[in-house]
Protein backbone atom coordinates (compact mmCIF):
# COMPACT_ATOMS: atom_id res chain seq x y z
CA UNK A 1 0.00 0.00 0.00
CA UNK A 2 1.65 3.14 1.36
CA UNK A 3 4.93 4.62 2.72
CA UNK A 4 5.88 7.01 5.11
CA UNK A 5 9.13 8.67 4.57
CA UNK A 6 10.09 10.68 8.48
CA UNK A 7 13.17 11.01 10.30
CA UNK A 8 15.01 13.87 8.62
CA UNK A 9 14.76 17.22 7.12
CA UNK A 10 12.14 17.59 3.57
CA UNK A 11 12.92 20.31 1.83
CA UNK A 12 10.19 21.21 -0.95
CA UNK A 13 11.54 24.00 -2.93
CA UNK A 14 8.08 25.08 -3.00
CA UNK A 15 9.91 27.87 -0.87
CA UNK A 16 13.57 28.41 0.22
CA UNK A 17 12.48 28.08 4.25
CA UNK A 18 9.37 25.16 3.46
CA UNK A 19 11.04 22.29 5.91
CA UNK A 20 8.96 19.07 6.10
CA UNK A 21 8.82 16.31 9.14
CA UNK A 22 7.09 13.60 6.78
CA UNK A 23 5.24 12.60 3.66
CA UNK A 24 3.17 9.83 2.61
CA UNK A 25 3.47 8.09 -0.71
CA UNK A 26 1.03 5.60 -2.35
CA UNK A 27 1.42 4.48 -6.22
CA UNK A 28 4.53 6.19 -7.12
CA UNK A 29 2.89 9.97 -5.82
CA UNK A 30 2.56 12.29 -3.12
CA UNK A 31 -0.47 11.32 -1.16
CA UNK A 32 0.26 14.13 2.05
CA UNK A 33 3.04 15.71 3.45
CA UNK A 34 3.12 17.54 6.88
CA UNK A 35 3.74 15.97 10.73
CA UNK A 36 5.00 12.42 10.76
CA UNK A 37 2.56 11.96 13.99
CA UNK A 38 -0.34 13.79 12.04
CA UNK A 39 0.18 11.45 8.93
CA UNK A 40 0.46 8.39 10.88
CA UNK A 41 -2.89 9.19 12.57
CA UNK A 42 -4.52 10.52 9.62
CA UNK A 43 -3.09 7.32 7.24
CA UNK A 44 -2.30 4.26 9.48
CA UNK A 45 -4.58 1.94 7.99
CA UNK A 46 -3.07 2.66 4.33
CA UNK A 47 0.85 2.45 6.09
CA UNK A 48 2.39 -0.38 5.20
CA UNK A 49 6.19 0.80 4.84
CA UNK A 50 7.80 2.91 7.03
CA UNK A 51 10.89 4.54 5.94
CA UNK A 52 13.63 6.01 8.38
CA UNK A 53 15.55 8.96 6.75
CA UNK A 54 18.44 9.02 9.92
CA UNK A 55 19.11 12.86 9.70
CA UNK A 56 19.84 12.54 6.26
CA UNK A 57 17.65 15.10 4.27
CA UNK A 58 15.30 14.72 1.34
CA UNK A 59 15.15 17.20 -2.02
CA UNK A 60 12.97 16.70 -4.75
CA UNK A 61 14.49 14.04 -7.28
CA UNK A 62 17.27 15.76 -9.39
CA UNK A 63 17.28 16.01 -12.92
CA UNK A 64 19.74 16.96 -15.30
CA UNK A 65 18.24 18.88 -18.14
CA UNK A 66 20.58 18.32 -21.14
CA UNK A 67 23.29 15.56 -20.75
CA UNK A 68 24.46 12.78 -23.67
CA UNK A 69 23.75 9.90 -21.19
CA UNK A 70 25.28 7.54 -23.85
CA UNK A 71 28.80 9.36 -24.13
CA UNK A 72 28.27 10.05 -20.50
CA UNK A 73 28.94 5.94 -20.27
CA UNK A 74 31.67 6.14 -22.46
CA UNK A 75 33.64 8.76 -20.85
CA UNK A 76 34.06 6.71 -18.35
CA UNK A 77 35.13 3.45 -20.21
CA UNK A 78 36.96 5.21 -22.30
CA UNK A 79 40.29 7.31 -22.35
CA UNK A 80 39.24 10.43 -20.18
CA UNK A 81 41.38 13.47 -21.30
CA UNK A 82 39.58 16.15 -19.24
CA UNK A 83 42.09 16.74 -16.53
CA UNK A 84 44.96 16.61 -18.36
CA UNK A 85 47.20 19.82 -18.58
CA UNK A 86 49.96 19.56 -21.23
CA UNK A 87 50.59 18.08 -24.61
CA UNK A 88 54.10 15.80 -22.76
CA UNK A 89 50.97 14.44 -20.18
CA UNK A 90 48.98 14.29 -23.04
CA UNK A 91 51.21 12.03 -25.23
CA UNK A 92 52.75 9.84 -22.47
CA UNK A 93 48.57 8.75 -21.44
CA UNK A 94 48.27 8.32 -25.14
CA UNK A 95 51.09 5.98 -25.74
CA UNK A 96 50.16 4.22 -22.38
CA UNK A 97 46.86 3.24 -24.36
CA UNK A 98 48.73 2.16 -27.52
CA UNK A 99 50.76 -0.22 -25.98
CA UNK A 100 47.19 -2.30 -25.81
CA UNK A 101 46.03 -2.25 -28.84
CA UNK A 102 46.90 -4.18 -32.35
CA UNK A 103 48.31 -1.95 -35.06
CA UNK A 104 45.19 -0.53 -37.05
CA UNK A 105 42.81 -0.22 -34.17
CA UNK A 106 41.79 3.02 -33.44
CA UNK A 107 42.48 4.89 -30.86
CA UNK A 108 39.75 6.83 -28.92
CA UNK A 109 40.07 9.58 -26.42
CA UNK A 110 37.25 12.21 -24.75
CA UNK A 111 37.72 15.57 -23.26
CA UNK A 112 41.03 17.13 -24.31
CA UNK A 113 41.03 20.80 -23.29
CA UNK A 114 43.82 22.86 -24.67
CA UNK A 115 42.95 25.61 -22.67
CA UNK A 116 44.26 23.34 -19.67
CA UNK A 117 47.87 23.63 -21.36
CA UNK A 118 50.28 26.39 -20.67
CA UNK A 119 50.68 27.79 -24.46
CA UNK A 120 47.25 26.66 -24.96
CA UNK A 121 48.42 24.74 -27.93
CA UNK A 122 45.97 22.18 -29.99
CA UNK A 123 46.86 18.92 -30.60
CA UNK A 124 47.72 17.97 -34.26
CA UNK A 125 48.61 15.44 -37.24
CA UNK A 126 52.23 16.03 -36.17
CA UNK A 127 51.65 15.67 -32.34
CA UNK A 128 49.63 12.73 -32.47
CA UNK A 129 51.93 10.98 -35.65
CA UNK A 130 54.89 11.29 -32.65
CA UNK A 131 52.39 8.86 -30.39
CA UNK A 132 51.92 6.35 -33.06
CA UNK A 133 51.79 6.13 -37.43
CA UNK A 134 50.30 2.52 -36.80
CA UNK A 135 47.01 3.49 -35.27
CA UNK A 136 44.28 5.78 -36.19
CA UNK A 137 43.64 8.40 -33.23
CA UNK A 138 40.35 10.20 -32.45
CA UNK A 139 40.27 12.65 -29.86
CA UNK A 140 37.21 14.30 -29.24
CA UNK A 141 37.75 18.03 -27.82
CA UNK A 142 35.89 18.52 -24.69
CA UNK A 143 33.08 20.77 -26.12
CA UNK A 144 32.80 17.74 -28.75
CA UNK A 145 32.41 20.43 -31.43
CA UNK A 146 35.75 19.64 -33.04
CA UNK A 147 37.70 16.55 -33.22
CA UNK A 148 41.84 15.97 -33.85
CA UNK A 149 43.28 12.88 -35.69
CA UNK A 150 46.73 11.65 -36.66
CA UNK A 151 48.53 11.83 -40.58
CA UNK A 152 46.78 7.83 -40.37
CA UNK A 153 43.49 8.69 -39.77
CA UNK A 154 43.60 11.61 -42.22
CA UNK A 155 44.39 9.19 -44.97
CA UNK A 156 41.84 7.10 -43.88
CA UNK A 157 39.63 9.73 -44.24
CA UNK A 158 40.93 11.02 -47.43
CA UNK A 159 41.40 14.33 -46.12
CA UNK A 160 43.90 16.10 -48.20
CA UNK A 161 44.99 19.66 -49.26
CA UNK A 162 42.01 20.03 -51.76
CA UNK A 163 39.25 18.55 -49.15
CA UNK A 164 36.67 21.40 -49.03
CA UNK A 165 35.01 22.67 -45.96
CA UNK A 166 31.72 21.49 -45.36
CA UNK A 167 28.47 23.48 -45.46
CA UNK A 168 28.72 24.06 -41.13
CA UNK A 169 32.11 22.77 -40.91
CA UNK A 170 35.80 23.89 -40.77
CA UNK A 171 38.74 21.39 -42.15
CA UNK A 172 41.42 23.52 -40.60
CA UNK A 173 44.47 23.72 -42.69
CA UNK A 174 47.88 25.40 -41.74
CA UNK A 175 50.02 28.17 -43.85
CA UNK A 176 50.85 25.87 -46.93
CA UNK A 177 47.28 24.77 -47.03
CA UNK A 178 47.63 21.22 -45.23
CA UNK A 179 45.21 19.82 -42.94
CA UNK A 180 46.04 20.03 -39.55
CA UNK A 181 44.30 17.45 -38.42
CA UNK A 182 42.03 19.43 -36.28
CA UNK A 183 38.24 19.15 -37.89
CA UNK A 184 35.39 21.82 -36.27
CA UNK A 185 31.43 20.74 -36.32
CA UNK A 186 30.24 19.47 -39.80
CA UNK A 187 33.80 18.88 -40.82
CA UNK A 188 34.31 16.18 -38.03
CA UNK A 189 32.06 13.78 -39.78
CA UNK A 190 34.95 13.04 -42.76
CA UNK A 191 36.49 11.20 -40.16
CA UNK A 192 33.62 9.73 -38.29
CA UNK A 193 32.17 8.36 -41.30
CA UNK A 194 35.82 6.16 -41.82
CA UNK A 195 35.15 4.79 -37.55
CA UNK A 196 34.03 1.27 -37.00
CA UNK A 197 30.75 0.76 -36.30
CA UNK A 198 30.12 0.11 -32.73
CA UNK A 199 28.05 -2.72 -32.15
CA UNK A 200 25.43 -2.71 -29.57
CA UNK A 201 26.83 -4.45 -26.70
CA UNK A 202 28.95 -1.31 -26.42
CA UNK A 203 26.24 0.93 -27.00
CA UNK A 204 24.53 -1.23 -23.99
CA UNK A 205 27.01 -1.48 -21.77
CA UNK A 206 27.46 2.36 -22.14
CA UNK A 207 24.35 3.24 -21.27
CA UNK A 208 24.54 0.77 -18.04
CA UNK A 209 27.59 2.39 -16.94
CA UNK A 210 26.07 5.99 -17.51
CA UNK A 211 22.78 4.72 -15.45
CA UNK A 212 24.77 3.66 -13.06
CA UNK A 213 27.10 6.98 -12.13
CA UNK A 214 23.86 8.91 -12.64
CA UNK A 215 21.78 7.26 -9.75
CA UNK A 216 25.14 7.63 -7.21
CA UNK A 217 25.48 11.05 -8.52
CA UNK A 218 21.39 11.62 -7.04
CA UNK A 219 19.87 11.65 -10.38
CA UNK A 220 16.18 10.86 -11.02
CA UNK A 221 16.02 11.40 -14.34
CA UNK A 222 17.49 13.00 -17.36
CA UNK A 223 17.16 14.68 -20.56
CA UNK A 224 19.38 13.57 -23.04
CA UNK A 225 20.25 13.29 -26.67
CA UNK A 226 21.96 10.00 -28.20
CA UNK A 227 19.22 8.67 -30.81
CA UNK A 228 21.72 10.08 -34.14
CA UNK A 229 25.13 9.05 -33.23
CA UNK A 230 25.20 4.78 -32.77
CA UNK A 231 24.69 4.03 -36.17
CA UNK A 232 20.58 2.53 -36.36
CA UNK A 233 18.41 4.99 -34.18
CA UNK A 234 15.77 2.52 -33.66
CA UNK A 235 17.94 0.20 -32.37
CA UNK A 236 19.56 3.06 -30.04
CA UNK A 237 16.21 3.60 -28.64
CA UNK A 238 15.43 0.24 -28.01
CA UNK A 239 19.15 -0.22 -26.22
CA UNK A 240 17.34 2.49 -23.61
CA UNK A 241 14.10 0.50 -23.47
CA UNK A 242 15.79 -2.71 -22.09
CA UNK A 243 17.95 -0.43 -19.62
CA UNK A 244 15.30 1.32 -17.93
CA UNK A 245 13.07 -1.11 -18.46
CA UNK A 246 10.33 -0.03 -15.50
CA UNK A 247 11.00 -2.64 -13.48
CA UNK A 248 14.54 -3.37 -12.43
CA UNK A 249 16.01 -0.13 -13.54
CA UNK A 250 13.52 3.58 -13.27
CA UNK A 251 14.49 6.60 -14.43
CA UNK A 252 12.52 9.13 -15.89
CA UNK A 253 14.28 9.31 -19.50
CA UNK A 254 13.67 12.50 -21.83
CA UNK A 255 14.92 12.10 -25.02
CA UNK A 256 15.83 14.35 -27.22
CA UNK A 257 15.71 13.69 -31.10
CA UNK A 258 17.90 15.19 -34.01
CA UNK A 259 16.02 16.05 -36.36
CA UNK A 260 17.34 14.11 -39.32
CA UNK A 261 16.03 11.20 -37.35
CA UNK A 262 12.64 12.55 -35.91
CA UNK A 263 10.32 11.10 -38.41
CA UNK A 264 12.12 7.73 -38.17
CA UNK A 265 11.54 7.44 -34.14
CA UNK A 266 8.53 8.43 -34.03
CA UNK A 267 6.36 6.41 -35.87
CA UNK A 268 8.38 3.56 -34.62
CA UNK A 269 7.11 4.68 -31.10
CA UNK A 270 3.19 5.44 -32.56
CA UNK A 271 1.38 3.48 -30.03
CA UNK A 272 3.84 2.22 -27.87
CA UNK A 273 4.03 3.36 -23.75
CA UNK A 274 6.92 3.17 -22.87
CA UNK A 275 6.35 4.70 -19.00
CA UNK A 276 10.02 5.87 -18.16
CA UNK A 277 11.00 7.21 -21.33
CA UNK A 278 9.58 10.17 -22.84
CA UNK A 279 10.20 11.27 -26.53
CA UNK A 280 10.80 15.44 -26.06
CA UNK A 281 11.80 17.84 -28.38
CA UNK A 282 13.18 17.70 -32.08
CA UNK A 283 16.94 18.51 -31.85
CA UNK A 284 18.91 21.07 -34.06
CA UNK A 285 22.55 22.09 -33.87
CA UNK A 286 22.40 26.02 -34.73
CA UNK A 287 26.14 26.50 -34.10
CA UNK A 288 29.10 25.11 -32.23
CA UNK A 289 31.12 26.25 -28.98
CA UNK A 290 33.27 29.21 -27.90
CA UNK A 291 36.13 26.73 -27.29
CA UNK A 292 36.94 26.12 -30.98
CA UNK A 293 35.28 29.60 -31.95
CA UNK A 294 32.33 28.05 -33.77
CA UNK A 295 29.77 29.41 -31.77
CA UNK A 296 28.42 32.41 -33.93
CA UNK A 297 28.58 34.99 -32.84
CA UNK A 298 26.68 38.94 -33.93
CA UNK A 299 30.37 40.68 -34.36
CA UNK A 300 34.06 38.59 -34.75
CA UNK A 301 35.75 36.94 -32.18
CA UNK A 302 38.01 39.46 -29.94
CA UNK A 303 41.34 37.75 -29.87
CA UNK A 304 40.47 36.46 -33.64
CA UNK A 305 38.85 39.14 -35.86
CA UNK A 306 38.93 36.60 -38.56
CA UNK A 307 35.86 34.91 -37.59
CA UNK A 308 31.90 35.21 -35.97
CA UNK A 309 32.15 31.73 -35.78
CA UNK A 310 29.67 28.74 -37.61
CA UNK A 311 26.35 28.86 -38.42
CA UNK A 312 25.33 24.98 -39.23
CA UNK A 313 22.85 26.22 -41.14
CA UNK A 314 21.33 29.08 -42.58
CA UNK A 315 18.50 31.36 -41.38
CA UNK A 316 16.04 29.80 -43.96
CA UNK A 317 17.48 25.94 -43.75
CA UNK A 318 16.98 26.64 -39.69
CA UNK A 319 13.45 27.94 -40.19
CA UNK A 320 12.87 24.54 -42.06
CA UNK A 321 14.03 22.30 -39.99
CA UNK A 322 11.43 24.06 -37.32
CA UNK A 323 8.69 23.73 -39.41
CA UNK A 324 9.31 20.00 -40.46
CA UNK A 325 8.84 19.89 -36.47
CA UNK A 326 5.71 21.48 -35.87
CA UNK A 327 4.39 19.10 -38.61
CA UNK A 328 5.40 16.15 -36.38
CA UNK A 329 3.54 18.10 -33.67
CA UNK A 330 6.61 18.97 -31.96
CA UNK A 331 8.79 21.07 -29.97
CA UNK A 332 12.38 22.03 -30.55
CA UNK A 333 15.65 22.44 -28.82
CA UNK A 334 18.25 24.37 -30.47
CA UNK A 335 21.48 24.46 -29.96
CA UNK A 336 22.75 28.46 -29.32
CA UNK A 337 25.93 28.84 -27.97
CA UNK A 338 26.54 32.30 -29.66
CA UNK A 339 24.06 35.51 -30.15
CA UNK A 340 23.62 35.22 -33.63
CA UNK A 341 22.86 31.83 -33.37
CA UNK A 342 19.71 32.70 -30.96
CA UNK A 343 18.43 35.57 -33.22
CA UNK A 344 18.76 32.38 -36.14
CA UNK A 345 16.58 30.16 -33.63
CA UNK A 346 14.38 33.12 -32.31
CA UNK A 347 13.61 34.11 -36.23
CA UNK A 348 12.60 30.68 -36.86
CA UNK A 349 10.35 29.54 -33.58
CA UNK A 350 8.68 32.94 -34.09
CA UNK A 351 8.14 32.42 -37.14
CA UNK A 352 6.56 28.98 -36.61
CA UNK A 353 5.41 28.89 -32.70
CA UNK A 354 4.68 25.58 -30.82
CA UNK A 355 1.28 24.35 -30.33
CA UNK A 356 -0.19 25.57 -27.14
CA UNK A 357 0.84 23.23 -24.16
CA UNK A 358 4.10 21.85 -25.35
CA UNK A 359 7.60 24.16 -24.93
CA UNK A 360 10.54 24.83 -27.16
CA UNK A 361 13.74 25.05 -25.20
CA UNK A 362 16.98 26.85 -25.63
CA UNK A 363 20.01 25.20 -25.19
CA UNK A 364 23.21 26.88 -23.87
CA UNK A 365 22.86 30.77 -24.25
CA UNK A 366 25.98 31.37 -23.59
CA UNK A 367 26.41 35.07 -25.05
CA UNK A 368 23.23 36.70 -25.23
CA UNK A 369 21.87 40.51 -26.11
CA UNK A 370 19.41 42.50 -24.43
CA UNK A 371 17.16 42.88 -27.84
CA UNK A 372 17.44 38.96 -27.74
CA UNK A 373 16.47 38.57 -24.04
CA UNK A 374 13.32 41.03 -24.47
CA UNK A 375 12.16 39.02 -27.64
CA UNK A 376 12.44 35.67 -25.03
CA UNK A 377 10.67 37.02 -22.90
CA UNK A 378 7.38 37.16 -25.11
CA UNK A 379 7.45 33.51 -25.58
CA UNK A 380 6.86 30.36 -23.68
CA UNK A 381 10.14 28.98 -23.59
CA UNK A 382 12.68 27.15 -21.58
CA UNK A 383 16.05 28.33 -21.40
CA UNK A 384 18.24 24.83 -20.66
CA UNK A 385 21.75 26.31 -18.99
CA UNK A 386 24.85 24.62 -18.06
CA UNK A 387 26.32 26.69 -14.72
CA UNK A 388 29.57 24.71 -14.86
CA UNK A 389 30.36 26.04 -18.44
CA UNK A 390 31.52 29.15 -16.16
CA UNK A 391 33.63 27.22 -14.33
CA UNK A 392 35.19 25.48 -17.30
CA UNK A 393 35.49 28.77 -19.50
CA UNK A 394 36.67 31.51 -17.17
CA UNK A 395 38.99 32.99 -17.61
CA UNK A 396 40.09 32.26 -21.35
CA UNK A 397 36.83 33.30 -22.55
CA UNK A 398 37.21 36.78 -21.61
CA UNK A 399 39.75 36.94 -24.47
CA UNK A 400 37.14 35.38 -27.17
CA UNK A 401 34.85 37.53 -26.28
CA UNK A 402 36.06 40.59 -25.00
CA UNK A 403 34.87 42.99 -21.85
CA UNK A 404 31.85 44.06 -24.35
CA UNK A 405 29.73 41.10 -24.38
CA UNK A 406 30.64 39.76 -20.90
CA UNK A 407 27.51 41.44 -18.94
CA UNK A 408 25.03 39.43 -21.82
CA UNK A 409 27.27 36.60 -21.13
CA UNK A 410 26.51 33.55 -18.81
CA UNK A 411 24.37 35.34 -17.31
CA UNK A 412 22.04 33.19 -15.62
CA UNK A 413 20.96 35.84 -13.31
CA UNK A 414 19.79 38.40 -15.77
CA UNK A 415 17.69 35.57 -17.59
CA UNK A 416 15.86 34.35 -14.23
CA UNK A 417 14.98 38.07 -13.37
CA UNK A 418 13.81 38.44 -16.54
CA UNK A 419 11.04 35.72 -15.78
CA UNK A 420 12.31 33.55 -18.07
CA UNK A 421 11.86 29.66 -17.01
CA UNK A 422 15.72 28.10 -16.53
CA UNK A 423 16.44 24.20 -16.51
CA UNK A 424 19.85 23.08 -15.47
CA UNK A 425 22.25 20.30 -16.57
CA UNK A 426 25.44 19.38 -17.38
CA UNK A 427 26.18 17.93 -20.95
CA UNK A 428 27.69 15.34 -19.69
CA UNK A 429 30.03 14.13 -20.91
CA UNK A 430 30.72 17.74 -21.80
CA UNK A 431 31.12 18.64 -18.16
CA UNK A 432 30.94 16.66 -15.03
CA UNK A 433 27.52 15.07 -14.16
CA UNK A 434 27.79 15.53 -10.59
CA UNK A 435 24.98 17.96 -10.00
CA UNK A 436 26.60 19.80 -6.88
CA UNK A 437 29.23 21.32 -9.46
CA UNK A 438 26.84 22.62 -11.28
CA UNK A 439 24.83 24.00 -8.32
CA UNK A 440 28.21 25.29 -6.69
CA UNK A 441 29.02 26.67 -10.08
CA UNK A 442 25.92 29.00 -10.79
CA UNK A 443 26.51 30.10 -6.75
CA UNK A 444 29.80 30.93 -6.40
CA UNK A 445 30.97 31.61 -10.35
CA UNK A 446 33.93 29.77 -10.20
CA UNK A 447 36.19 26.76 -9.81
CA UNK A 448 35.97 24.58 -6.39
CA UNK A 449 39.56 25.34 -5.67
CA UNK A 450 39.56 29.22 -6.93
CA UNK A 451 39.99 31.53 -4.11
CA UNK A 452 38.12 34.88 -5.66
CA UNK A 453 34.25 36.13 -5.79
CA UNK A 454 33.76 34.81 -9.11
CA UNK A 455 33.20 35.22 -12.50
CA UNK A 456 30.80 37.93 -13.30
CA UNK A 457 29.60 38.56 -9.81
CA UNK A 458 26.32 40.31 -10.68
CA UNK A 459 25.38 36.49 -12.09
CA UNK A 460 25.23 34.49 -9.31
CA UNK A 461 22.76 32.87 -8.03
CA UNK A 462 21.45 31.77 -4.43
CA UNK A 463 21.61 28.12 -3.71
CA UNK A 464 17.59 28.07 -3.81
CA UNK A 465 17.76 29.15 -7.25
CA UNK A 466 20.35 26.93 -8.29
CA UNK A 467 18.19 23.38 -6.81
CA UNK A 468 15.32 24.90 -8.43
CA UNK A 469 17.27 24.69 -11.93
CA UNK A 470 17.86 20.76 -11.60
CA UNK A 471 14.70 20.30 -10.21
CA UNK A 472 11.68 23.01 -10.91
CA UNK A 473 13.53 24.42 -14.20
CA UNK A 474 13.94 20.67 -15.96
CA UNK A 475 10.08 19.81 -15.17
CA UNK A 476 9.10 23.17 -16.81
CA UNK A 477 11.28 22.07 -19.58
CA UNK A 478 9.33 19.14 -20.44
CA UNK A 479 6.01 20.99 -19.71
CA UNK A 480 5.50 18.75 -16.44
CA UNK A 481 5.69 21.35 -13.54
CA UNK A 482 2.67 20.24 -12.36
CA UNK A 483 3.77 16.70 -11.37
CA UNK A 484 7.49 16.67 -11.41
CA UNK A 485 10.08 19.17 -9.08
CA UNK A 486 8.60 19.73 -6.12
CA UNK A 487 7.81 17.64 -2.75
CA UNK A 488 4.03 18.45 -3.25
CA UNK A 489 0.34 16.50 -3.05
CA UNK A 490 0.08 15.16 -6.28
CA UNK A 491 3.51 15.11 -7.54
CA UNK A 492 5.92 12.38 -8.52
CA UNK A 493 7.59 10.01 -5.63
CA UNK A 494 10.98 11.30 -7.11
CA UNK A 495 13.44 12.01 -4.21
CA UNK A 496 17.49 12.89 -4.03
CA UNK A 497 18.35 12.25 -0.80
CA UNK A 498 21.91 13.89 0.82
CA UNK A 499 23.33 13.18 4.19
CA UNK A 500 23.65 16.75 4.71
CA UNK A 501 21.48 20.01 4.30
CA UNK A 502 23.09 21.80 1.69
CA UNK A 503 21.51 25.08 3.13
CA UNK A 504 23.95 24.20 6.41
CA UNK A 505 26.64 24.44 4.79
CA UNK A 506 29.64 26.76 2.99
CA UNK A 507 29.64 26.06 -0.92
CA UNK A 508 32.97 24.65 -0.84
CA UNK A 509 31.49 21.63 1.58
CA UNK A 510 28.81 21.30 -0.83
CA UNK A 511 31.52 19.14 -2.66
CA UNK A 512 31.83 17.05 0.21
CA UNK A 513 28.24 15.82 0.53
CA UNK A 514 27.24 12.42 -0.18
CA UNK A 515 24.41 10.54 -2.07
CA UNK A 516 22.36 8.49 1.15
CA UNK A 517 19.55 7.33 -1.52
CA UNK A 518 18.35 8.20 -4.97
CA UNK A 519 14.24 6.87 -5.21
CA UNK A 520 12.28 6.82 -9.07
CA UNK A 521 8.81 6.15 -8.23
CA UNK A 522 8.87 5.53 -5.04
CA UNK A 523 11.69 3.08 -5.51
CA UNK A 524 15.31 2.83 -4.07
CA UNK A 525 17.56 2.69 -7.30
CA UNK A 526 20.72 3.78 -5.60
CA UNK A 527 21.76 3.26 -1.63
CA UNK A 528 24.97 4.81 -0.74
Amino acid sequence: MGTLWFGGKIRTLISENDVQEAIFVEDGRIIDVGQKEELIEKYKGRITKYNDLNNSVMYPGFVDSHLHMIGHGEKIIRLDLSSITSIEELKKTLKKAVNHLPENSWVYGEGFNENLYDDQKIPDRFILDEVTTKHPVILTRVCRHAVVTNTLGLNIANITASTPDPPGGVVVKDSLGNPTGYLLDQAQEYLKEMLPKQDFAYVKKALQTSLDDLYAKGFVGGHTEDLNYYGDPIKTLQTFEQIIDGKNKKFRANLLIHHEVASEILDYAKGKSLPFIELGSVKVFADGALGGRTALLSEPYSDDPSTNGVAIYTPEMLAEIVKNARHLNMPVAIHVIGDLALEYALDAIEKYPVEKGKRDRLIHLQVTREDLIQRLTKLDVVLDIQPRFVASDFPWVEDRLGESRLPYSFAWKRLLSSGLKCAGGSDAPIEPVDPLLGIHAAVTRRKPDENHDGYGRAEKLSLFEALRLFTVGSAEAISKEDERGLIKKGFLADFTILNKDLFDLEPDEWLQVEVDKTVVDNTIMYEK
